[in-house]
């Protein structure tokens, strides 16, 4: 009887132990089919054929660049640079193929051989200049970013369509990034499984040392570990760039840390030696699910920040459990035939159980429906005051006329934005309201949208090659003569001036710098010493104005693209500002207003920017009620001085 008894606790304990085993040694997988459960119950737009692509879509970049890095980080070692090389390879392939008529298939490889030469380059500083992989890739990172923006001059670069159709889909359903993303993956687990190379960076990554000293010729590998990395990203660049029709200096920044989080919560770890392909797939397909899920549920952009890195946190907290624990997942190729059966078996009890599951809480969504109107609106960033104003004005418009709005920041990155048109799509939206990244990225899917009868709003820039209902703006160009205008006869057509201008490739950026260009022409007294990016960033404005007065004290005036940058300008200048030195910004934000109200700031070209996201919102629902809108709604520019502040309203 106490033999029986005994026999028993071993056994429940034994299935306890092989259940908390299971678990630990596939924790990604596990992660992923409670995340679909949990989002298919929450939202009914989620599953839906389209949507499923969607992610598939959006996963294929971050994916591709993150098999690439597997191989890096299974050997130890680190790439900060994937991102910029993915934008450098791209910029290469649309700069040779279309400013110097390289055929189409040359302009590729030289692509490609631009991701290979930027990878030979950090394995190198690794290996001969025994520089640590986080410096050598992050210096590749700069010097790619700026190879990217010094080639395509800072504004992006349509191109060939014979490069852009590999956006498109195959039979009309199947999305070719996706077919990318599953062939880079097939040669990524066959090269850690089956190679020498492959079984040379589980040994890097496990004992250099001793991988030395048993005939490694570990330099070389890392040579060719380095080129991989690199090969992939270009793979990346040109698959993103496919996506948006053209190839942009600014693209996949930031990227090489969505990399570097797949394959950590795909189980690799950054001590090196373990990693594979499969688990990969599943952390990019995580990041995915759940920028993809937030967005429909309406979560905060900043709350989706929040989230994604609290889940980072945890894969590598689920990590140092899993080590502690003894759970030692096998490097590809390491294990029994046995094993890998049994791998299979778990990940096909995962789907089957996932399937039921989903299956069980769509039964939640059938019947219901919302009375109210449902619109979209992604915002190119919410980092600057002009683009929150953009938001309040809709919000507010959309509450007095009962819409639901859902709110995205794409955060300066016209991918993720792109991404965000795409779940607006899926989600069968009554309108979608548009503030793009860039004016041709947004093309392709301003064109989705159309396909599906939803009307697209532009607020404040246009869409390039693509059918929009209408356009709510004020003109650039035309605010940008003001603006230089406005500094010109302050100075009384005489004096010398900087120019600090927007974020590279952007269009809001080149349409400004078009206008102070165009102004300045009615003015031959006015000198310009120096024009320099800063961003947009309130911050920068400050650095940049500070350097620029050390080479140019005597500077009499600044022209800032937008008032961030126009408050900066005026911290540098101190006591100068609105005496010695007059400064005049962009936007009409209520801090550059009460600039312009204390006199530190001459004046600020006003956009009136919460009158742009009302007049948008307005003109979606008489979209959606089939009501007829004019093609371009104005929203009038107003120079805005110390002497009619008061009376101004945006």
């Amino acid at each position: 009887m106490a033999t029986d008894t005994l026999k028993s606790k071993a056994g429940a304990g034994g299935a306890s132990g092989g259940l908390r085993r299971l678990l630990l040694d596939n924790g990604a997988l596990t992660a992923l089919i409670v995340l679909v459960i949990a989002l298919s119950a929450l939202s009914g737009d989620f599953l839906t054929t389209d949507n499923l692509l969607n992610i598939g879509v959006q996963a294929a970049v971050t994916a591709i660049l993150a098999f690439g890095v597997t191989f890096v980080i299974v050997s130890a070692g680190i790439d900060l640079s994937v991102g910029s090389v993915a934008a450098l390879s791209a910029t290469v392939l649309a700069w040779s193929a279309t400013s110097h008529g390289v055929p189409v298939f040359l302009a590729v490889i030289l692509a490609v051989a631009t991701g290979i030469a930027a990878g030979l380059v950090n394995g190198f500083l690794i290996s001969y200049g025994k520089l640590p992989p986080f410096i050598a890739t992050l210096a590749m990172l700069s010097v790619g970013r700026g190879l990217s923006l010094v080639i395509s001059q800072g504004s992006p670069i349509a191109l060939p369509d014979s490069v852009s159709h590999l956006g498109d889909t195959l039979g009309g359903w199947l999305p070719v990034p996706v077919l990318v993303m599953i062939v880079v993956g097939l040669i990524t687990a066959l090269v850690l499984g089956r190679t020498y190379i492959g079984r040379s960076m589980y040994a890097i990554g496990g004992n250099e040392e001793a991988a030395r000293l048993s005939g490694l010729r570990v330099k070389r590998q890392k040579l060719a570990i380095y080129a991989l990395s690199g090969l992939f990203a270009a793979a990346a660049g040109i698959v993103l760039a496919a996506r948006l029709s053209s190839a942009q200096p600014q693209a996949a920044n930031g990227y090489e840390l969505d990399a570097i989080a797949a394959v950590v919560i795909g189980g690799a770890s950054l001590a090196g030696g373990t990693g594979k392909a499969s688990g990969t797939l599943i952390g990019a397909l995580i990041l995915a699910v759940l920028r993809n899920g937030l967005n429909l549920l309406s979560v905060s952009a900043f709350w989706q920040q929040v989230v994604i890195g609290v889940v980072i946190a945890l894969a590598v907290l689920l990590d140092t459990v899993r080590r502690k624990a003894g759970a030692t997942p096998q490097a590809a190729g390491t294990g029994s035939g046995g094993g890998k059966g049994k791998q299979a078996a778990t990940y096909g009890l995962a789907a089957v159980v996932t399937v039921a599951l989903v299956a069980a809480t769509s039964l939640l969504h059938t019947g219901s429906s919302s009375t109210n109107p449902k619109m979209g609106l992604s915002l190119s960033t919410l980092n600057n005051p002009f683009f929150v104003q953009i938001k309040s004005g809709a919000q507010a418009e959309a509450k007095r006329l009962g819409i639901d709005l859902t709110v995205t920041d794409a955060q300066n990155d016209a991918s993720q934005q792109a991404n965000q048109l795409q779940n607006f799509t899926s989600s069968s939206l009554g309108a979608i309201i548009v503030n793009p990244v860039d004016s041709d990225a947004a093309s392709n899917s301003v064109k989705a949208a159309g396909k599906s009868d939803i009307p697209v709003i532009a607020v404040d820039r246009g869409v390039n090659n693509a059918k929009t209902a209408a356009l709510v703006a004020s003109d650039n160009v035309a605010g940008g003569e003001l603006a230089a205008k406005s500094i010109a006869e302050k100075l009384g057509g005489h004096g010398k001036i900087v120019i600090l201008q927007g974020q590279a490739g952007t269009s809001a950026a080149r349409e400004r710098a078009a206008g102070f260009a165009k102004g300045l022409k009615a003015y031959p007294g006015i000198r310009v010493l120096a024009q320099q990016p800063a961003d947009f960033d309130r911050t920068k404005g400050l650095d940049v104005m500070s350097n620029l007065l050390q080479a140019h004290p005597d500077v009499q005036g600044v022209i800032a693209a937008n008032d961030e940058m126009a408050l900066g300008a005026v911290k540098a200048l101190g006591s100068k500002a609105g005496k010695s030195v007059q400064v005049v910004g962009f936007d009409g934000t209520p801090d550059g207003l009460t600039a312009v109200e204390k006199g530190t700031l001459y004046a600020s070209v006003a956009q009136q920017p919460s009158q742009l996201g009302r007049i948008a919102v307005d003109n979606a629902l008489k979209a959606t009620q089939g009501k007829p809108v004019a093609a371009t709604v104005k929203v009038p520019v107003k120079v805005v001085t110390k002497e009619n502040v008061a009376g101004f309203s945006g």
